[in-house]
């Protein structure tokens, strides 16, 4: 029985984690066709009147533009980089198709000034993101905020915003001694793989009845041997 039990908890253990591997290469597999999405030009996949939707998230576009000036940028606080711990983003609107889309330029330490925009129409590479959920007060003085959310800011900035934002992917529009913004992983959901996520529970929840009745049965059998004990019987008996 010992031996039985030992062999099937293993097999239950090695045939779980084989499946959670299998689900873990389906996440990364997710992933990188996510990464693989081509660049195509903004105005193919989105406009300065559509709400932002699940198609525009994550996609990189081509944005072509002209910068407003760089007094009219502002700055974005409590903004992480991978790199260099919690900063603040450089955050500058750029007039496309009417309305003023704003692209996180890059990352500071802490905010300081407005460095130089690009002049004239540009064309550079970002990535789209939607408007963030949380979002502190407007300080008009020192042009900062504690997020990009949009219908925060459209009330503030003189200008239509489009309602969702670029993180730029483009060294031409990082300003020097800036650095670029992090891009985010594709998200992908936990239900990729789902099945094999759910083969490993399985197979972890038979090895866990495997040794509960493991512990059930050498329960049983010693206190089968204790009760015959009890009564002056032998084992052998």
């Amino acid at each position: 029985m010992h031996a039985f039990a030992i062999v099937a908890f293993v097999v239950c253990l090695v045939a779980g984690a084989w499946q959670l591997g299998v689900y873990d290469a389906r996440q990364e597999s997710e992933r990188a066709d996510r990464q693989e999405v081509p660049t195509k030009p903004l105005d193919e996949v989105w406009g300065p009147d559509e709400i932002f939707t699940a198609r525009q998230q994550m996609r990189p576009v081509t944005i072509t533009g002209e910068f407003r000036p760089a007094e009219e940028q502002l700055w974005v606080t409590g903004q992480e980089h991978a790199d260099a711990g919690v900063g603040a983003w450089l955050v500058a609107p750029v007039m496309v198709d009417g309305s003023a889309l704003l692209v996180v330029r890059g990352w500071a330490p802490e905010p300081e000034g407005f460095p130089e925009v690009p002049s004239g129409a540009v064309t550079f590479d970002g990535v789209l993101q939607p408007s963030d959920e949380a979002a502190g007060r407007f300080d008009p003085d020192s042009r900062t905020i504690g997020s990009v959310r949009i219908p925060t800011l459209i009330n503030e900035l003189p200008f239509d915003l489009w309602s969702g934002y670029a993180l730029a992917d483009d060294d031409s529009v990082v300003p020097p001694g800036l650095r670029a913004p992090n891009l985010p992983e594709p998200d992908v959901s936990w239900t990729a793989g789902g099945q094999n996520l759910g083969y490993s529970l399985q197979w972890w929840a038979f090895g866990a009845f495997v040794v509960f009745m493991w512990w059930r049965m050498g329960r049983e059998s010693v206190e089968t041997a204790r009760e015959r004990l009890d009564r002056g019987d032998t084992l052998a008996s």
